[in-house]
């Protein structure tokens, strides 16, 4: 909750009250309602996020499957271009889930087969609070899933089709034991709602199964549950560390200070006017216009003006939480350096934000690689989704960070080196590419091809001297 609100911004932050923001003493709720109102919220973390994951797709992501010759290669290739049946690329799904790892840390995905009008695979994608349940067990010498429950919201239409009627539901995903055989799992799944005859002597929501289906694929029943978990470190069914939940802690603090400072700058910055010796009964206008007369000797006027150190320890206070939130997240928070850095330096100076960018993509490339696998496993007749290797199917988030291309000296080894037989042709295409040599849209034959009609065209002007 505290990182949904957070990313969310200022007015979620301050919707949550005395949770982000408490009170100070004796304040009374018009009083702290106005300390909150003269408080802002800089949202380093949000920054942060959107830049993680515009680092991690500055590249297209890589996707391995079959030939679309093949029946499977087909399926494959129409699952890249919709992978939820909402017109989602495989790519977009993908970006959704890393924005979902790099807020919560968490996120889950269901591959189900449709069976009524396409007949194809597609998966779902659950945020990490409707995964309220799961449960694991040791099945034939392997941890699988037993038990995974998904939180739901079912969108209902009114008859006048003005009012839209939502409604909770549980989606129970259930291996359970073969009855004609002890050592046979098989996969269910379970659809539970609330009743409507709820009972008002306790507030709990009472809940009542209204269907139960048991999925086939090629007549048979599933053994196991096709539910793939992302996380931040890994694409298991453990809960991974936030990875901005250091960022948070300190954006907060910085909130915190800011409500502070604006509150003693709201009694304090104004000059205020004070007399001795005038007439109390006398109205005094502040302004070039109007002179301040005095009959009684002595009388005197000023301005009481705040000169202490105390809200300056507030300043420096929310300075040091914008450096501390540039150095825990991302540099892009940092004021630029005006002195001229090497392209090394500036390499070392983003390794602390790089290892988290490359635990987050290598956890997410897994884990879509394991969708993939699903996916494939859904159109062939493989026995097992881990009979399917990388050589087959995997899918490859971006682990390149830096925004310098390929230098000179790179570019010329990596073209001697294909020249001497050393890499293949692909290969060195491939590293042009991550290199920024080669336009990410361009495949490798199209590039053999524009290369070949160069050097015709060469040949064919030294031909006409």
């Amino acid at each position: 909750m505290r990182a949904r609100d957070v990313l969310a911004g200022e007015d979620a932050v301050k919707a949550g009250g005395v949770r982000y923001l408490p009170r100070l003493d004796c304040q009374t709720d018009d009083e702290y309602a106005a300390y909150k109102e003269r408080a802002s919220f800089f949202n380093a973390t949000a920054r942060t996020a959107d830049g993680f994951v515009g680092l991690i797709f500055r590249r297209e992501p890589t996707f391995k499957i079959p030939e679309k010759t093949t029946g499977v290669g087909r399926a494959l290739a129409a699952f890249l271009e919709d992978a939820n049946m909402l017109g989602n690329s495989l790519h977009s799904y993908a970006k959704d889930v890393v924005r979902e790892v790099m807020t919560v840390g968490r996120a889950g995905s269901l591959v189900d087969w449709e069976d009524e009008m396409e007949h194809r695979a597609y998966a779902v994608l659950y945020q990490a609070e409707q995964i309220i349940n799961w449960q694991t067990q040791r099945v034939n010498g392997r941890n699988v899933l037993t038990l995974v429950v998904l939180r739901e919201v079912v969108a209902g239409v009114s008859g006048d089709g003005f009012k839209v009627d939502d409604h909770e539901q549980l989606r129970v995903l259930r291996l359970v034991k073969n009855s004609n055989d002890a050592s046979d799992w098989i996969y269910h799944v379970e659809i539970w709602r609330p009743k409507q005859n709820r009972t008002k002597k306790t507030n709990r929501t009472e809940w009542e199964r209204v269907e139960t289906r048991m999925p086939l694929r090629l007549g048979k029943p599933l053994s196991l549950i096709p539910f793939v978990f992302h996380g931040s470190r890994n694409c298991q069914e453990c809960i991974d560390k936030l990875p901005l939940a250091d960022i948070i802690a300190v954006n907060l603090d910085h909130y915190r200070l800011n409500a502070d400072y604006k509150h003693g700058l709201h009694f304090t910055a104004l000059p205020t006017a004070w007399v001795s010796g005038f007439d109390k009964a006398s109205e005094l206008r502040i302004g070039s216009s109007t002179a301040w007369v005095a009959e009684t000797p002595g009388a005197t006027a000023g301005f009481l003006e705040f000169t202490g150190q105390g809200l300056t320890t507030f300043e420096r206070a929310m300075d040091r939480d914008e450096r501390l939130m540039a150095v825990l997240g991302s540099r892009m928070l940092e004021p630029q350096k005006r002195a001229v850095e090497t392209a090394d330096a500036i390499e070392l100076r983003q390794s602390g934000e790089n290892s988290v960018l490359s635990g987050v993509s290598l956890s997410v490339s897994d884990s879509i690689t394991q969708i993939l696998r699903w996916v494939y496993w859904w159109n062939s007749t493989e026995e097992l989704t881990v009979a399917l290797g990388d050589e087959r199917i995997m899918a490859q988030l971006n682990l390149d960070f830096t925004t310098r291309g390929m230098s000179s000296t790179e570019l010329t080894a990596v073209v001697s080196a294909w020249q001497a037989g050393a890499i293949s042709r692909e290969s060195m295409f491939e590293l042009l590419r991550r290199g920024e040599v080669l336009p990410a849209g361009r495949t490798n034959e199209e590039e053999a091809k524009l290369v070949g009609n160069k050097h015709r065209v060469t040949e064919s002007a030294e031909k006409t001297k």
